[in-house]
């Protein structure tokens, strides 16, 4: 695959995750799918620290977007502009790393809820994520309804995602780094 067609690949993929990490942190703001937790500011910790909106989202889209240029065969499909996308594709990593440690922080502390006495606590916060397995515990959490799996679901989806965003970032600085030395590859008509 030449660098220019490994650059489309790579921003379409980023596309597509972007838009999953956005969605994902925008929907982590709605537990049992209520606006009431969000007005009364009952949900977790991590979920406003905005992984998936600003790492998995935003600094993932910028790149994305230099990357297809690079790939389009535009004014960037030369080699400073595969030397600029190794600059991009770094800000990607950057934010993957950011949504992922974001992710991995709200999933190991578990989420906030009513416990049976009515206070809002993270009550699985000193469990070491051991809470995951124990599906038995999952009912401690009185309100808002099904929250454990409702945060399980959502941040082992966008810790995948960010992996998958880290490691498409990676191949692109990989493939700028080819590029800036061979050069772009041309398309060349077959007659």
């Amino acid at each position: 695959m030449c660098t220019r067609k490994c650059s489309l690949f790579v921003a379409g993929c980023m596309y597509v995750l972007v838009l999953l990490s956005v969605t994902c942190n925008t929907m982590l703001f709605f537990p049992g799918w209520s606006v009431k937790y969000a007005k009364e500011s009952h949900i977790t910790e991590q979920v406003y620290y905005m992984g998936g909106f600003i790492g998995g989202g935003v600094l993932a889209l910028i790149p994305a977007l230099y990357i297809q240029l690079t790939g389009d065969g535009g004014c960037c499909s030369n080699r400073l502009g595969m030397f600029f996308s190794i600059a991009f594709a770094a800000v990607g990593v950057a934010g993957a790393v950011y949504s992922f440690a974001v992710a991995i922080l709200g999933l190991s502390n578990g989420p906030l809820c009513k416990d049976g006495t009515g206070a809002w606590v993270t009550m699985f916060k000193s469990s070491n994520a051991n809470y995951m397995t124990q599906k038995s515990k999952w009912a401690d959490c009185a309100e808002p309804k099904n929250v454990v799996q409702f945060n399980i679901g959502l941040f082992i989806t966008l810790i995948l995602a960010s992996f998958l965003q880290a490691l498409l970032c990676v191949s692109q600085i990989i493939n700028g780094i080819v590029g800036c030395i061979c050069g772009t590859a041309k398309d060349q008509m077959i007659a």
